[in-house]
């Protein structure tokens, strides 16, 4: 669950979309979509695990699509569509897994179930490392300007 005021989740997605749009138009770069950096900003100070599971499953993703488009013919919506059912199987098993299996002691939680898809699809797109490097610059600037609008962090 998010430990946040909504007006503070608010704004995080507002000025994450904002810079995304920014640096896609300056850079040509994509974080992921949109309102990944916003989200991701959100998690980053409060419960980084999320923010590292949420970038496992869409290494994962992207390792099953690739080796998959290595039998299958997938471009276009079906290429799309295939990484987030895989995305969502992936986060939903290794959430069923750890709930049932592990009894609690770990905590995995991705950043909802399209995330690791929409930054697989990415990466699958226009590189990893492009795509790291996007997210990574994207969220740290999110993440201050929302300091900077707010004031501070509000954990509720």
């Amino acid at each position: 669950m998010l430990n946040f005021e909504y007006q503070s989740i608010r704004i995080a997605i507002v000025l994450g979309i904002v810079i995304s749009m920014l640096w896609y138009e300056k850079k040509n770069f994509s974080s992921g979509g949109v309102i990944v950096p916003g989200l991701m900003a959100l998690f980053v100070l409060d419960r980084p695990l999320i923010v590292v599971y949420t970038l496992l499953i869409a290494f994962a993703t992207l390792f099953i699509v690739k080796q998959t488009s290595n039998h299958v013919i997938l471009f276009g919506r079906r290429r799309f569509s295939v990484i987030m059912l895989v995305n969502f199987g992936l986060a939903w098993g290794a959430d069923m897994i750890t709930n049932f299996a592990l009894t609690s002691t770990v905590d995995f939680q991705v950043i909802g179930f399209v995330i690791p898809g929409l930054i697989a699809n990415e990466m699958e797109r226009q590189g990893i490392f492009n795509t790291l490097y996007t997210l990574i610059i994207i969220t740290v600037l999110t993440l201050l300007s929302v300091l900077l609008v707010i004031g501070k962090w509000k954990p509720v």
